[in-house]
């Protein structure tokens, strides 16, 4: 008896250890992946974003009038303050980092780079106070001084955190009141550039659904001959590289392309179609590269439905485009929405497409995040639109998660 128990007790012993080494198991295989992608993604990713709150040049540079500015009450400022600013200016020439202010106040202010640059080097030439004080010293060399414009500027400056490069890129700024207000006109591009890119990939999308739709329904449902020649034209795009396939649309789509000269040979057009360096081209490949993304999800759901649903359907009544629009066409819900989801968050990072095909009025966000990360040396400005992006493709992530979760209970 006592060997009995003794026995069903190792048993469950080893029953109670086998779960914690199934998991201790799945964790180290899992580990080598996690650790890449926390150093070669998740740390950069989070490096470039927190750049778009942190502001940090200012109080680094100029650490006297960064501490006054953080009591300042929106007034013109007492001859303390342009003391302390005189001050970190002689300082920064001494340093030779002038220039990193005067980049960073030119993100807000126009000519910013010349006033401080200017300003500081004739600052540093004043040996002792000047008789009449150093307030009046800084109105006498600009008057940009005596606006609380130029005060407002510095002071969204002093760090070490600031909204000034999400609210850029909502085309907003803070006046002197400490208002949030829309950028004059002239200066307004980032909704715009949104709103395009937002645009695009709607567009993109659509089109890619409906063009996407009858080649899935044709894999799921057609001749067993065909399904798989016509699945190796479908993934055959994603073995090619994505520069060479946008670099062959350039050549098909041009004044003197294969397109243009095939419409003009049958006499739909009378002279070239402005292709090119065009919105219409900036679809056309986009919507190539993006099939493949479109028609797989299709297919995978289309594969799970029964063609039972729509004989019986048809069989009670119905017509066959009745059963396909109320029996089948619900089925397919998952793989549009799970489609439309992949393609529509690829196309809002498109760069590579926009930036060979499309024309200036068609670059997208990801564009803007290129050039302000390796041309214009704005990060903050990059990584503030980096971060709009990023959010878009949460909520949208969110959004698919609720309706594919009420999805998926209604066909339970």
């Amino acid at each position: 008896m006592d060997i009995v128990k003794t026995f069903d007790a190792k048993k469950d012993g080893g029953a109670r250890r086998r779960p914690r080494q199934r998991s201790l198991t799945a964790m180290l295989l899992v580990m080598p992946l996690m650790i890449f992608l926390l150093a070669i993604f998740i740390v950069p990713l989070g490096k470039i974003l927190s750049l778009s709150i942190q502001d940090d040049d200012l109080p680094r540079i100029w650490p006297l009038v960064s501490s006054e500015l953080r009591e300042w009450d929106r007034a013109l400022p007492s001859e303390e303050l342009f003391a302390a600013l005189a001050t970190d200016m002689k300082a920064s020439q001494s340093a030779r980092t002038t220039s990193l202010v005067a980049r960073r106040i030119n993100y807000a202010i126009p000519n910013g780079r010349t006033l401080i640059s200017t300003t500081a080097r004739k600052i540093a030439s004043i040996d002792g106070i000047p008789p009449r004080g150093w307030k009046d010293a800084f109105l006498q060399l600009d008057p940009a001084w005596g606006r609380l414009e130029t005060w407002q500027v510095l002071y969204q400056a002093s760090g070490p955190v600031s909204s000034f490069y999400l609210l850029a890129a909502f085309d907003r700024s803070m006046n002197a009141s400490g208002h949030i207000v829309h950028v004059p006109e002239e200066n307004s591009v980032y909704l715009d550039i949104l709103q395009r890119t937002f645009g695009i990939a709607a567009l993109v999308t659509i089109i890619s659904l409906f063009l996407a739709f009858p080649v899935a329904y044709f894999l799921a449902n057609g001749p067993k001959a065909w399904r798989s020649v016509v699945m190796g034209l479908v993934v055959l795009p994603l073995w090619t590289s994505l520069l060479v396939r946008t670099a062959a649309w350039v050549v098909l789509l041009q004044d003197q392309g294969l397109l243009n000269k095939a419409l003009q040979w049958l006499h739909l057009t009378s002279q070239p179609l402005q292709l090119i360096f065009h919105r219409p081209g900036v679809i056309i490949a986009m919507v190539h590269v993006s099939l493949p993304y479109m028609v797989l999800p299709l297919y995978a759901t289309m594969a799970t439905i029964k063609p039972d649903y729509m004989r019986a359907g048809v069989s009670l009544g119905a017509t066959p485009l009745l059963a396909f629009r109320r029996i089948y066409l619900p089925q397919t819900a998952p793989g549009v929405a799970a489609g439309c989801l992949l393609v529509f968050i690829m196309s809002l990072g498109y760069y590579v497409t926009p930036a060979l095909v499309g024309g200036a009025s068609d670059q997208m966000v990801s564009y803007f995040i290129s050039y302000y990360t390796s041309e214009a040396v704005n990060w903050g400005l990059a990584g503030a639109l980096a971060l709009v992006l990023l959010v878009a493709t949460l909520i949208l992530y969110l959004v698919y998660s609720k309706v594919a979760g009420v999805k998926g209970a209604s066909f339970a």
